[in-house]
């Protein structure tokens, strides 16, 4: 018995009702940290106090942050769930289970007008219109829009049709009623009688009372039959065969069954997942599966209680009877607890859907886990190349130059599988003269690991050179040099049939052209091609700019840093008048430069 807490709240306890209510818990900040519900107030919010909870710390936490405590008084428990529920959603206390379903759901709307128009819509506005649904699958609205236009031909402009409107001749038919897919109500084509009559078998359909559209429509046509008027007959028989085939894609469970509500409750450590299916007419034509994240170790029937509160007023469900697994405290609908039968077979169905829903969702976070598992994707490199440690650190070569023109050389470097753009380094090639590959891959090689020596840096897991057998035994002289060779692993890639290359080895090793190590060491390649092309762009641009400009007698760096900012190339500065030269670098120079291009 926590002792001080209690002493602390005596005089609240002591005139606690014994009443069905709400209560709600305060920290020392005035702030709403916990709402609950009770039948008997006065026991519920004692039991907080005369138990020291050592087996729940979240539980013991939440007692000893309470600093003050207030309730209100209802009617029934009925009542208290709805309060709750209510408080719930507008304070969301820290510790109260969060219902991990904020979404707007989607709804068919028959808009109140002349001449009402069917449409999908996320806003529920209170102008006298009717909302069917809301709906938890768009895709559900979809079919049943798409259903409604095959069976009925409606507006879907925003004409205000007034019978005075169209006395007056004021509109024209448009496109839709052209293709057939509106019969033209705004120039009198169609009564208001017949759109209306359409209309209450739409809103029919939409509640799950396709059997009585169906039967409507066979007396008609039974009728248009009798009087010889067998076109309108064959056009009834045709929306009967496509609300027939409708029916018979729906989930069909039981013929006798008519508007219940079936719930089901799975639950583990830090979740419970509530499943919802609505039946009308023997068929399920609403399904939807919350999630729950526990905040104090809730019971189960806690749980389905308030899912149960929650689910049924999102949905605006006014079912009279609820199946459920176990017995809730709810008033005003019939509770089932099936042992068999039917609605067993509901529940059970129920059950498998919270199950699928549970397992996709493990499968997708191992699936989001997998794919950014670095430690995994290493360890399947370190199999393929049969390297000895893991690849935690790798770096890449690359050579570039033109038919010998401006060499340079690109190291990039992958951490952990990621690249680590801030140690990316680029090279000029210095000792070298002319093209050759195998030179510069030396050169570049032995500079990077003695900088890295000299200053006591680590070196990396895989050195990988974009090459064949060449490029690789010229990296290897450097490595030998360094005497490094035993702490590094180094292997060559050649571009033509992606082999790899091991030092001392004349055969190449082939990997899978799907396989995620393959991939890896592509990425890394081409990221180090890339960088070394844009060091080699930029070097040859510097060179052609000092080719042109330097040359010019009179002309310096920072005349030609002007010109560059103002006219950006050579082509654009050739191209500009005298006086446009004049204005940035003054007459004297622009003559010189312009002496010079003329000459040239």
């Amino acid at each position: 018995m926590n002792k001080s807490l209690l002493e602390k709240f005596s005089s609240v306890l002591s005139v606690l009702p014994d009443s069905s209510g709400v209560y709600q818990f305060f920290d020392n900040k005035e702030e709403i940290i916990y709402v609950g519900k009770a039948k008997n107030l006065k026991k519920r919010v004692s039991s907080y106090f005369n138990k020291d909870h050592f087996d729940n710390r979240k539980l013991r936490v939440l007692v000893n942050k309470i600093s003050d405590i207030k309730y209100i008084v209802v009617k029934t428990e009925s009542d208290a769930l709805l309060l709750e529920n209510n408080l719930i959603k507008k304070y969301r206390p820290r510790y109260n289970v969060l219902l991990k379903d904020d979404k707007t759901y989607p709804w068919i709307c028959v808009k109140k007008e002349p001449f009402p128009r069917v449409f999908y819509t996320r806003s529920v506005v209170n102008d006298g219109s009717k909302y069917f649904g809301p709906y938890t699958s768009t895709y559900m609205v979809k079919i049943l829009l798409d259903l409604i236009t095959k069976l009925y031909p409606l507006r879907n402009c925003s004409l205000i049709l007034t019978q005075d409107n169209i006395a007056k001749k004021k509109f024209k038919p448009c496109l839709e009623y052209h293709i057939g897919n509106c019969l033209a109500p705004c120039i009198g084509n169609q009564s208001s009688d017949d759109y209306n009559q359409s209309i209450e078998h739409i809103e029919k359909i939409l509640k799950g009372n396709i059997q009585e559209v169906v039967l409507y429509l066979k007396q008609l046509m039974q009728k248009y039959a009798e009087n010889f008027d067998f076109e309108n007959a064959q056009t009834i028989k045709d929306k009967i065969e496509i609300l027939e085939k409708y029916k018979n894609k729906s989930t069909v469970v039981s013929a006798s069954l008519d508007d219940v509500d079936v719930f089901n409750i799975l639950s583990d450590d830090s979740f419970a997942y509530v499943n919802y299916l609505k039946v009308v007419e023997g068929r399920i034509i609403q399904a939807h599966t919350l999630e729950i994240k526990k905040k104090l170790d809730e019971t189960s029937k806690d749980l389905l209680t308030m899912a149960v509160v929650e689910i049924r007023d999102r949905l605006l469900s006014n079912s009279k009877e609820i199946i459920l697994p176990f017995a809730i405290n709810f008033e005003k609908v019939k509770i089932t607890v099936p042992l068999r039968g039917e609605k067993k077979s509901l529940l059970e169905l129920s059950e498998r859907n919270l199950k699928y829903y549970r397992l996709e969702k493990q499968k997708k976070a191992d699936k989001k886990k997998e794919r950014y598992s670095g430690k995994r994707l290493l360890e399947v490199i370190k199999k393929d190349l049969n390297l000895s440690v893991l690849p935690k650190h790798i770096e890449c070569f690359d050579n570039s130059n033109i038919q010998g023109s401006d060499p340079v050389a690109a190291c990039v470097v992958f951490k952990d599988a990621k690249p680590s753009t801030k140690d990316y380094r680029h090279y000029n090639i210095k000792t070298v003269k002319g093209p050759d590959d195998f030179a510069s891959m030396e050169e570049v090689v032995y500079r990077r690991y003695k900088r890295l020596l000299a200053e006591n840096k680590s070196l990396p897991n895989l050195i990988v050179i974009d090459g064949g057998k060449g490029q690789l035994n010229s990296a290897l002289k450097s490595i030998k040099k360094l005497n490094i060779e035993s702490s590094v692993t180094i292997i060559g890639i050649a571009k033509r049939l992606e082999e790899i290359f091991y030092p001392g080895d004349p055969i190449p090793l082939y990997l899978d052209k799907n396989s995620e190590s393959l991939k890896v060491i592509q990425h890394i390649r081409n990221e180090a091609h890339r960088f070394g092309i844009k060091f080699h762009r930029n070097k040859r641009s510097g060179n052609f700019i000092k080719s042109e400009l330097d040359n010019i007698p009179g002309i310096g760096s920072k005349t030609i840093e002007i010109l560059f900012k103002r006219f950006k190339t050579i082509k654009k500065i050739r191209a500009a008048s005298l006086d446009e030269v004049s204005s940035e670098i003054g007459q004297v120079k622009a003559k010189l430069l312009f002496d010079y291009f003329k000459s040239k």
